[in-house]
């Protein structure tokens, strides 16, 4: 499944080209040679103190000073051949951007994210900027140490937030099309603002009661505030996005359904909600969850501002959560702040092998979380009420690297330890909601329960119906969800554009 761009299209790189050639552009190359660019240290992202954070759920990251931003926008070479923008999934114009907060314009460098950005204050905080485009980052490769784009996309777009002053472009001309968007996740929130900004009418249907997909119910208030999430959500709905929420598409109504209703294209973002379980013994005792389950009702039902919501969440203290990655260290990381004495993760394989961003393991450690390795789970043992009261794990070593090539875990035999522990949340991955599959016949699913959609258009199966995110790519990234709407956006703009 591709995740950044080989080669950029030739329209993208004519506007790059000419980005970099404006006189503003060269008067700061001049200003401050590459070598003194190069000399100029990362700048520090400002954390809270680990052993304030880990009790409340207030963010974690304060996001950078407007010196701080300039400074390390600073570092930016200004390539004539950015590579970075080839290593995000929706090409960002990353350069121009970041010579926008060098130059002290604020305000342009969030007009310049937003052209290809809908999105940029959740980006700046949830994706994984280290093995996307700061991965292919020329200073990195000079240095060792790439430009902080995740960081300065944050800061641009905090900064428009803080002033007050969100701008929207003018509206287009109406095309009179209108389009269908299933799921208010990553994937549909941007096929939707993109879609809309090309004069189309635009209506997404979600499922919950509020807007988001994983965005809201799956990531914590401590790396993603709801607050701004909404905010981003806002500026869509300023672009004539309508959304309509507590629709499930496949009950409230099938495809054929909003087809009769008017409805030209559609576009499925719906999602991985179907949580995955390890088949072991004990997993039905009180107090298992799955990590949909615990972060849905800590996160979008607010089990952790209580009184205020009265969301029943077990509050446990001996935590054990299963597994590795980004959903693992988010429910780990949300047991401590409920109040665990011990939070930990257990994880099959060594640290070298996690999925996770380096920096929320860097802030689980800081915060007390305790980590096993080469550990797995094989029963769970219960009390006389049916309740979770201890684990047995196993002791792993690894093998030969498997299909995803990470070594794979093989048991020691004999090495079997039973802990105590009051909860378990089992993060080992989710698959795709079969709802609008099993309600749409002629769509095309993989063997997994995912829709098969054409990468490089994201169309599916079925004549004018088009699919991205999770739903196709199983548990993915915000940022790699995003790209498929970008290109699925540009995909039915072209259709419809066929059938005048």
């Amino acid at each position: 499944m591709p995740e950044k761009r080989s080669e950029l299209p030739a329209e993208l790189k004519e506007c790059l080209k000419a980005g970099y050639n404006q006189e503003w552009r060269k008067e700061l190359r001049q200003a401050v040679p590459v070598k003194d660019r190069m000399k100029v240290a990362r700048q520090k992202m400002p954390e809270r103190e680990p052993g304030v954070r880990n009790k409340d759920f207030n963010e974690v990251n304060r996001g950078l000073s407007d010196e701080a931003a300039r400074a390390e926008a600073r570092r930016c070479l200004d390539c004539a051949n950015p590579q970075c923008v080839s290593g995000c999934p929706v090409a960002i114009d990353i350069p121009s951007f970041i010579k926008l907060i060098e130059k002290g314009d604020f305000t342009a460098s969030i007009r310049k994210l937003k052209e290809t950005n809908s999105l940029p204050a959740i980006c700046g905080r949830v994706c994984p900027q280290e093995t996307q485009c700061e991965e292919v980052c020329t200073l990195r490769k000079a240095t060792g140490i790439s430009v902080a784009i995740g960081n300065l996309e944050r800061f641009a777009a905090d900064c428009e937030r803080r002033e007050g002053e969100v701008y929207i472009p003018p509206p287009p001309a109406d095309t009179g099309h209108r389009v269908a968007v299933i799921g208010a996740g990553p994937a549909g929130l941007t096929v939707a603002g993109d879609l809309a900004k090309m004069g189309h009418r635009v209506t997404i249907f979600e499922a919950l009661h509020t807007s988001g997909g994983v965005l809201v119910y799956g990531i914590p208030e401590f790396r993603l505030p709801k607050a701004i999430l909404a905010a981003e959500v806002d500026y869509l709905k300023k672009l004539g996005v309508e959304i309509r929420t507590s629709f499930v598409v496949g009950k409230t109504a099938t495809l054929d359904d909003l087809r009769g209703l008017g409805f030209e294209v559609f576009f499925i973002g719906s999602g991985a909600g179907l949580p995955s379980f390890m088949k072991i013994s004990g997993e039905n005792l009180v107090n298992v969850y799955s990590a949909n389950e615990y972060l849905t009702r800590n996160n979008l039902m607010r089990a952790f501002d209580f009184p205020r919501y009265d969301t029943p969440i077990f509050r446990a203290k001996r935590a054990a959560i299963i597994g590795g990655g980004n959903v693992a260290m988010d429910s780990v990381r949300t047991a401590k702040r409920l109040g665990a004495d011990t939070a930990q993760i257990i994880y099959r394989r060594s640290r070298q092998e996690m999925p996770a961003r380096e920096e929320e393991i860097k802030h689980a450690e800081e915060e007390g979380i305790e980590f096993h390795f080469l550990t797995t789970p094989i029963r769970y043992l219960g009390d006389e009420r049916g309740r979770v009261k201890a684990m047995e794990c196993l002791r792993m070593e690894l093998g030969e690297p498997d299909a995803s090539g990470r070594r794979r875990p093989v048991p020691v035999p004999g090495s079997e330890t039973v802990t105590e522990v009051d909860l378990v949340v089992v993060a080992i991955g989710q698959s795709p909601n079969p709802l609008i599959p099993q309600t749409t016949p002629g769509l095309k699913v993989g063997k997994w329960g995912n829709i098969e959609a054409d990468f490089k258009t994201m169309a599916t199966s079925m004549e004018g119906v088009y699919a991205g995110g999770d739903i196709i790519r199983g548990g993915a990234t915000v940022i790699l969800a995003m790209g498929d709407g970008r290109v699925a956006a540009m995909e039915m703009d072209r259709y419809l554009k066929q059938k005048r």
